[in-house]
């Protein structure tokens, strides 16, 4: 038994080095006295040195929260952030909604008792002036309304069409008359050829 001790004692006590370049030394050092109890001592040596790499992620470009939670604003909050390994960028500003403001304004006028106004403000949209036109309530023209307010629509109409018509005159007679091109233009190059002589 004791020759079977010592035997696994001298097995254990040899030492153990690692491959690399860090060098890991174990020693066992047994001892049987004679009342047949035994002592180990174990030292382990180790010398090495060890590299931790910490990778973070870059911090965070956080775009600011513009809020429009109050109902009676009619803005809308727009806000982005970009972020690369170097340089963070945020910004944000609010947006106008004009369609909103109209309807808020309308909104007003109408519950101050002035409801042509708030038709005329409405009627500014040009779906709403074509909606009420179909319907057969004309938009409200110069204090106008009703059978008065569609004449007055429709003398305006009448009034841009022959500011149109009478603009485009030099246009128009250009556009018909490809001859009257090509006779204009042989005069003017004749003219300009003959002040450069």
């Amino acid at each position: 038994m004791k020759l079977l001790l010592i035997l696994l004692t001298l097995i254990i006590s040899t030492a153990a080095y690692a491959n690399d370049d860090d060098i890991i030394r174990t020693d066992t050092n047994s001892t049987v006295t004679s009342d047949g109890s035994m002592t180990t001592d174990s030292t382990v040596t180790s010398n090495g040195s060890m590299e931790t790499t910490i990778k973070s992620p870059p911090p965070s470009a956080i775009s600011p929260q513009i809020s429009g939670s109050n109902s009676d604003l009619c803005t809308v909050g727009v806000a982005g952030a970009v972020q690369t390994q170097i340089l963070g960028i945020s910004a944000g500003r609010t947006v106008r909604d004009m369609n909103c403001e109209k309807l808020k304004n309308a909104k007003v006028m109408y519950d101050m008792g002035m409801k042509v106004a708030a038709v005329s403000v409405m009627c500014q949209d040009e779906r709403v002036f074509d909606a009420m036109l179909n319907a057969g309530t004309p938009c409200p023209k110069d204090g106008k309304v009703g059978d008065e307010a569609r004449l007055a629509w429709e003398m305006e109409a009448v009034k841009e069409e022959i500011e149109r018509d009478q603009n485009n005159v030099i246009n128009k007679f250009f556009d018909e008359n490809g001859e009257a091109k090509i006779g204009l233009g042989v005069i003017f190059s004749t003219l300009a050829f003959l002040l450069i002589l």
